[in-house]
């Protein structure tokens, strides 16, 4: 049965990166929150190509790796791919060169749409929708094939389906950081741990990997 699915970073004091740029598009602020997950044996294999084993293990890395598992479609957000900041390049194709490390059709929400469909190398086809986040979702489940929708960035595009009721399992990796700007993470997520069961487990690392299970 198809779930869906978020995992976002988070500081201590409960805020996300902000501020991106052109050069740096998560902002300065995504290196320290994500430096555990991207340490990863995980991450060093899937995304930057490194087969030598390196990288860390524990609980970062199960989650990292639970991130890839069981995903059909992927949802995101038109910042996400990089529309506000290209999209009036008919070229661009997303961050991700050639070969996206998705394997599956890709949602982008924007205003834009409709937009041609771009097909990429393993698989990736990145299609662009404008409508309601619930028939962009039904669209993603339909061709998921049983397997998992997951709702990638930004932090507008998650909290919009979080604030909607749409999201089965939420995993916020805390990172012992405190920023004291950038966008909130809890916002507008009240009660949250009334429809769903919390759990937390402190990583190697020092960070906090909370989980929100319906």
């Amino acid at each position: 049965m198809t779930r869906v699915r978020v995992d976002l970073f988070s500081s201590l004091d409960g805020y996300t990166s902000s501020g991106g740029t052109d050069d740096n598009p998560m902002g300065e602020d995504w290196g320290p929150l994500t430096q555990a997950y991207v340490a990863t044996r995980t991450m060093q294999e899937r995304v930057f190509g490194d087969t030598t084993g390196a990288g860390t293990t524990g609980a970062d890395d199960s989650y990292a790796a639970a991130f890839f598992e069981g995903v059909g479609a992927e949802i995101m957000g038109a910042g996400m791919f990089g529309l506000h900041s290209f999209g009036d390049d008919p070229d661009w194709k997303g961050w991700w060169g050639d070969r996206p490390p998705f394997g599956f059709p890709v949602y982008v929400l924007t205003h834009t749409a409709p937009r041609p469909s771009i097909p990429m190398l393993g698989g990736t086809t990145f299609h662009f929708r404008s409508g309601a986040v619930a028939d962009v979702l039904a669209e993603a489940t339909e061709v998921a094939g049983g397997l998992d929708v997951r709702v990638g960035g930004g932090i507008g595009t998650a909290l919009a389906f979080l604030r909607a009721g749409l999201v089965d399992d939420l995993h916020v990796s805390v990172a012992p950081i405190l920023l004291g700007r950038g966008h909130q993470v809890w916002d507008g997520l009240r009660g949250l741990e009334l429809t769903h069961a919390v759990t937390t487990e402190v990583a190697e690392s020092g960070t906090i990997h909370i989980t929100f299970t319906r």
